[in-house]
């Protein structure tokens, strides 16, 4: 089965056995695949249907093809055997990663990166523990390199170097528990505000930081919906909002419109009594290198911006970037003896190499270099939604975005190969600047053989996603024209 890192990888032991070349025998259950019954939303008042279940189709379980890690052997060091095992393995892992890259679209990864100039300081254990702007007893740290990359994050959305406290994050979840603790910390009382299309660790924070959340709808592009965050502001008036505005959903690559998010809740008597976090993930880094996109700015009134750093950039480890005001760190920040530092970090010890990562990258490409990539990607995503249609396939790009969504394909199979990203009735690709034309047409090719080979005796339609992305973009048997 496609689509797995365990399809071609075998444990230790059995690598050993057959002098480190050979493929072992999986477990059957790895063939198999988990699946939970969910139950989807009762039909709109009015209209026809009742609750129905739908599967949602989950992963393998990878204890059934892990690598076993066992004592060597006491010959070990004389014969050499293990080294020659965990070569073998190493290389067929490395194999499948080529394998897998090759057919990967579903996620905002950009996987177009050389960093071989920086594998001479991967012997050194770099840890930045602690605040970024002040050392710690721990002197193997690239602060330097850490604090360059925050003071060019800060220039691209304003904010002076004497007026911001940032760090460099492990992860773009961790930027979105960080941006809404400071904001639970500046309004303790405060009720967190997002989209209902918000990121799912929006929501991991309101459960992790036990406060009220509430969930806006939002319109057919996945943008906020200010209407109705207006309705549920009022239900609240006494308490301050904590809101989380994106700049690009998960899934359909929605830009929620700042401006009037702010202007909404100044008109419904909030003004000064809000926080406002901006869950740039993907998009954040985008947007600034778009002719007339809206600006995300710190000249508007806004606390917090994030965004990953293994999505646009190319990272190869996961790492984000945590922008915040100055005034505000200092309800989180503590003096810690052990490190003769500070931290208001969520995790402490840091990942050193990021920065470096980061920084390197920075200066490659710099503000010329993104801008052509990100004209480069959202080229190709007109180019991969226009081919769609054309071939008779319902789909949506939005404006300021590079996910195409589209019907999510029928056979399983086929989004495990191509690592799709799905949810209910659509699925959708992330032009990243790794997406070449040529690997939108393989895939087309392969999504339109296989699609005539599932619908070819009618007994089945295309599945209608009008409440997805709108009629004027679905291209089921109701709604094509």
């Amino acid at each position: 089965m496609v689509g797995s890192v365990g399809n071609d990888l075998v444990d230790l032991g059995a690598a050993a056995a057959v002098n480190g070349v050979g493929k072992g025998v999986m477990h059957p259950e790895a063939a198999a695949v988990a699946a939970m019954e969910v139950e989807s939303p009762p039909a709109e008042e009015g209209g026809e249907g009742s609750p129905t279940r739908r599967e949602i189709v989950l992963g393998r379980n990878v204890h059934t093809a892990s690598f076993a890690v066992k004592e060597p052997d006491a010959d070990d060091e004389e014969t050499g055997e293990r080294e020659a095992a965990m070569a073998s393995v190493l290389a067929l892992y490395r194999r499948n990663l080529v394998e897998r890259t090759k057919h990967h679209l579903g996620y905002p990864y950009n996987l177009d990166f050389d960093y071989g100039a920086l594998g001479q300081l991967q012997h050194f254990s770099i840890n930045n523990l602690g605040d970024p702007f002040i050392e710690s007893n721990y002197g193997v740290h690239s602060r330097q390199f850490e604090v360059g990359v925050l003071d060019w994050f800060a220039r691209i959305w304003e904010l002076e170097k004497n007026e911001y406290w940032g760090y460099i994050t492990n992860c773009g979840t961790e930027g979105n528990l960080h941006g809404i603790l400071v904001g639970r910390e500046v309004f303790p009382d405060g009720i967190l505000y997002a989209s209902r299309e918000s990121h799912y660790s929006v929501f991991k924070a309101a459960r992790m930081y036990r406060m009220d959340c509430v969930k806006v709808d939002t319109l057919i592009s996945g943008e906020i919906d200010c209407a109705d965050f207006q309705r549920k502001l009022l239900l609240n008036r006494d308490k301050p909002a904590i809101i989380n505005v994106n700049i690009g959903t998960t899934v359909k690559g929605a830009v929620d419109d700042l401006d009037l998010v702010i202007k909404t809740l100044e008109e419904g008597g909030f003004k000064d009594r809000f926080y406002i976090h901006c869950d740039g993930a993907l998009f954040g880094l985008m947007i600034p290198f778009v002719k007339k996109a809206p600006k995300v700015s710190f000249k508007k009134p806004i606390g917090s911006v994030s965004v990953s750093g293994h999505k646009f950039v190319g990272c190869p480890m996961p790492c984000g970037v945590q922008i915040t005001r100055l005034e505000h760190i200092n309800r989180l920040s503590s003096n810690v003896e052990y490190l003769a530092s500070r931290d208001a970090t969520i995790m402490g010890s840091r990942n050193g190499h990021a920065p470096i990562f980061l920084w390197y990258t920075l200066n490659r490409k710099g503000y010329r270099g993104f801008q052509k990539e990100v004209q480069k990607c959202l080229r190709n995503a007109h180019y991969l939604k226009d081919r769609l249609k054309e071939a008779g396939i319902s789909a949506m790009l939005n404006e300021l975005s590079s996910t195409v969504v589209f019907e999510r394909p029928k056979d399983e199979e086929f989004v495990r190969r191509w690592q799709l990203a799905c949810e209910g009735n659509i699925a959708h690709v992330v032009v990243m600047p790794s997406v070449t034309i040529d690997k939108l047409d393989y895939f087309l090719n392969e999504l339109r053989e296989k699609r005539a080979t599932w619908y070819q005796d009618g007994s089945c339609q295309p599945p209608c996603i009008a409440k997805d992305v709108g009629e004027e973009n679905c291209l089921c048997s109701l709604h094509k024209k």
